[in-house]
């Protein structure tokens, strides 16, 4: 609430005083001081005077017709002899004001009481603004008395750094003995609503306090209820309760009228003729105001210290209250300056101290002592209201996350970045994924297999009686190479690393150039990438040149599909997969005296013409005015990955906006899966056609087929895959095979990162909630009665939507977090959304 904060306890012991001052994290000091007696004979002379000014002098100066009824707004205020008309209370009532003052004063000065006022003194010194111009944040006294006899002193009067050189204000606000409820932490709301309640108009002229609350209407809307001629005392009672607990709730009660002390029940209010009502009698209507977001009470009207100390009570934050008998032009005159303050957008304490000022030097010779009368009581625990001036800030305020749902957000937030989270996540949507598109039917009608998959598999390894298996036996992939040319594939991508001398190269070396010398066929090798390039066949193994076969690196997760980094030309570095399906391509689309030469004799005559003597530079070269012709490849040739993907992987591991490899797809639709002793078997063979394929020879699921020794080159199965087939692994070759498909058909389905949908569900999560607060829905609304039901319909609804975006749209939209993150907000608030809609 403030920068510095004291509580003050005084209480009556006999004739003692003890003076109970706490503050900080646990340091208090107490005093004792006598308690004269002459201190209560002081003030009951001023009251006595004060009541005799206003009840008599002040009355017919302000309202001289004979007829006018009793000006205070109070029962039975005025007691004892009335005194004669010749006697100027004016004087007497600043005379006794300034002999009262001046005993109180003098017993704050008590050297008991020296310690006290030092430690308040010394703290205005530490919240003193650094600069000058800025507002000054002071310190804030609670104080609270017993007997009720002390608090009806003025104790806002108190001058307790007098003696001391403060820089900061000292400011007393009065707290009760007894607070049962906590005060609620509540949001700003963009309009204030004030409700006020005119009570028993008795002798009172309200018509100067209406037009003071009405002049709030530019900040504020107001509504106003009163007894009416004509209504019952069940009807005016009705009426006002039902006010006080509308749905809507209020920002500020506001009372006039005819009101007095009870001990018993909190305070009595006149609210018609002959009629009241006491704090108790309306004590769960107030309560549910206060829940429903009522902070401030303002009662303009006689003896208020038992109200106030009764709603603070029940919770209320503030309640300004009038200690003493008021005249009828005193608290209009108060009301006007009080609300010119606050519709001024300074606090409630700001505010009744401006308009004390007011009273006490513009007002002091029409209304002596009035500035006396007013008090705040407060929380402890809450903050000073003010009128919220409505600017871009406080409607982003609103946006704001709740406790509950930061850490709803945090936590999603922060498993949508965990790479083991996000493998997860996605294995399981496409298992879904392939169900949803079986279920529904979303398969392709059966056709052949872009890719011709040969597995060396562990049956292959036994049958064909092959001794070295890492690194592979080169006698054993040039009988596969030779069976391949002699079936007449045309394009064939070895996924095995040739990048080390073994025996054998030169047989494999022979089959490999007599394949391209005699019937063209082009051969992709596999590479690994390092810092300097590309690290596949070479000069060393002499089983291929780069000048007339292919070479692409295979480095890349076996569950995305690998692209070349946008702005890259692929010249110095190319996917296998992306170089395998753009070979196959340029095949489908372009005539055979387009495509580059792979004569091994006129490889300079080719150079010269090109100006290199690689093969993938020269079909890039030949491909790239082709692609306005022909869409297809024109498709495939701009396929890139965005360099937000790739600053999002080096930065974080996160595969942001990377197409999936789309296992949701039948095995069966991808490729043709063939053992490599079926190929190398006549029979099997014979059946075969590989002159639409691609034919993509690699490691099976056998686990002396790696990379590298140790590194079996297989994967765990992703769930979809085990969906449509019983298998545990999945190896990297059918990895590739997936990937070419993709890229021939150009289904590459683009991940939306989880964080940027979690951050989205987060904003729509939150203007649900607003909105459904804005609405004030009844609980009779469907939302109320069934939440778990309309949340999990909607659920539901955005998760096929989604699986359906998935196949037509390509476009893979989380479902799991975001739909967690807007169960939690909406669930969160529930409560307060019913509460606020009861």
């Amino acid at each position: 609430m403030v920068s510095s904060a004291f509580r003050l306890k005084i209480q009556r012991v006999d004739q003692h005083c003890l003076f109970e001052l706490s503050w900080g994290q646990g340091q208090q000091m107490s005093a004792t001081v006598a308690y004269p007696a002459v201190l209560m004979e002081r003030y009951q002379a001023w009251q006595r005077i004060y009541l005799r000014f206003y009840s008599s002098a002040i009355t017919k100066a302000t309202a001289p017709s004979s007829n006018s009824s009793p000006p205070l707004r109070g029962w039975n205020m005025a007691s004892g002899v009335m005194a004669p008309e010749n006697v100027d209370w004016h004087a007497k009532l600043l005379e006794a004001e300034t002999l009262f003052l001046q005993e109180f004063h003098r017993w704050l000065r008590s050297a008991e009481l020296f310690d006290i006022r030092a430690a308040i003194a010394r703290s205005s010194h530490q919240t003193a603004p650094s600069h000058p111009t800025h507002q000054q944040p002071g310190v804030t006294i609670f104080l609270t008395c017993a007997p009720m006899e002390l608090s009806r002193f003025p104790w806002e009067a108190w001058e307790i750094g007098g003696d001391f050189i403060t820089t900061g204000s000292i400011r007393i606000v009065r707290s009760p003995q007894t607070i049962a409820q906590d005060t609620a932490t509540l949001r700003p709301r963009r309009r204030a609503r004030v409700l006020a309640i005119f009570g028993d108009d008795t002798g009172l002229n309200f018509q100067d306090d209406s037009e003071a609350i009405q002049s709030l209407s530019s900040v504020a809307d107001v509504t106003f209820v009163g007894w009416q001629p004509g209504q019952t005392v069940v009807e005016v009672k009705e009426q006002i309760c039902q006010a006080i607990a509308d749905k809507r709730g209020w920002d500020i009660l506001f009372f006039a009228g005819h009101s007095n002390e009870t001990v018993s029940t909190g305070g009595e209010l006149a609210v018609a003729p002959n009629m009241s009502m006491t704090i108790q009698d309306i004590s769960a209507h107030l309560s549910r105001a206060r829940q429903l977001g009522l902070q401030v009470a303002i009662f303009n009207s006689c003896k208020g210290l038992n109200i106030a100390s009764s709603l603070i009570n029940l919770g209320f934050s503030q309640v300004v209250v009038m200690r003493e008998p008021v005249h009828n032009r005193v608290a209009q005159e108060f009301l006007v300056q009080f609300l010119r303050q606050l519709g001024d957008y300074k606090d409630i304490h700001e505010s009744m101290l401006a308009a004390c000022q007011v009273l006490r030097f513009e007002k002091n010779l029409t209304y002596p002592s009035a500035y006396l009368l007013p008090s705040l009581f407060c929380h402890p625990g809450a903050e000073l209201f003010r009128l919220n001036r409505w600017d871009w800030t406080q409607q982003l305020g609103k946006w704001i996350p709740t406790r509950l749902e930061a850490i709803a957000l945090t936590a999603c937030a922060t498993l949508s970045l965990l790479p083991g989270v996000q493998d997860g996540l996605l294995n399981g949507r496409t298992a879904v994924q392939a169900v949803y598109r079986d279920f529904t039917h979303q398969i392709q009608a059966p056709s052949a297999p872009p890719v011709a998959l040969i597995q060396i598999d562990t049956e292959s390894i036994s049958r064909d009686g092959v001794t070295q298996v890492h690194p592979i036996d080169r006698q054993y992939l040039a009988r596969l190479v030779q069976r391949l040319n002699q079936l007449g594939a045309p394009l064939v991508g070895l996924d095995v690393i040739l990048d080390t001398p073994q025996p054998g190269d030169d047989l494999l070396g022979a089959v490999v150039q007599q394949a391209v010398a005699r019937d063209q066929m082009w051969v992709l090798f596999a590479a690994i990438l390092d810092i300097n390039g590309e690290l596949g066949v070479s000069d060393a193994t002499q089983i291929a040149s780069l000048d007339w076969s292919l070479q692409g690196y295979i480095d890349a997760d076996p569950y995305y599909v690998m692209l070349p980094l946008i702005g890259d030309d692929c010249r110095y570095a190319c996917p296998f997969a992306y170089l395998l399906a753009l070979a196959h391509m340029a095949h489908q689309e372009l005539s055979p005296s387009t495509l580059p030469m792979l004569n091994l004799n006129s490889v300079e005559q080719v150079a010269t013409a090109t100006n290199s003597r690689d093969l993938r530079t020269r079909l890039l070269a030949t491909l790239q005015p082709q692609i306005a012709q022909h869409q297809t490849l024109s498709d495939l040739w701009q396929a890139r990955l965005p360099i937000l993907s790739y600053w999002a992987y080096e930065w974080g591991r996160q595969h942001w906006l990377e197409p999936i490899i789309d296992f949701s797809i039948p095995p069966s639709q991808v490729y043709t899966r063939i053992p490599a002793w079926q190929l190398l078997e006549p029979t099997h063979a014979s059946t075969l056609d590989l002159s639409q394929q691609i034919v993509l020879v690699a490691a099976g699921h056998d686990d002396r087929t790696a990379i590298s020794p140790g590194s079996p080159d297989r994967f765990p199965a992703p769930l979809a895959l085990r969906y449509w087939q019983r298998q545990h692994w999945l190896t990297g070759g059918e990895s590739l095979a997936y990937m070419t498909q993709h890229l021939l058909s150009h289904r590459l389905v683009v991940p939306i990162p989880d964080l940027w949908m979690v951050s989205l569900a987060a904003v729509l999560a939150k203007a649900t909630v607003l909105w459904l607060q804005a609405r004030r829905f009844t609980q009779d609304t469907t939302f109320f009665r069934y939440p778990l039901r309309v949340l999990a319909i909607a659920t539901v609804a955005a998760s096929i939507i989604s699986l359906q975006l998935f196949i037509t749209a390509e476009l893979l939209v989380p479902v799991l977090l975001p739909a967690t993150l807007f169960w939690a907000y909406t669930l969160s608030n529930l409560s307060t959304l019913r509460s606020s809609n009861d």
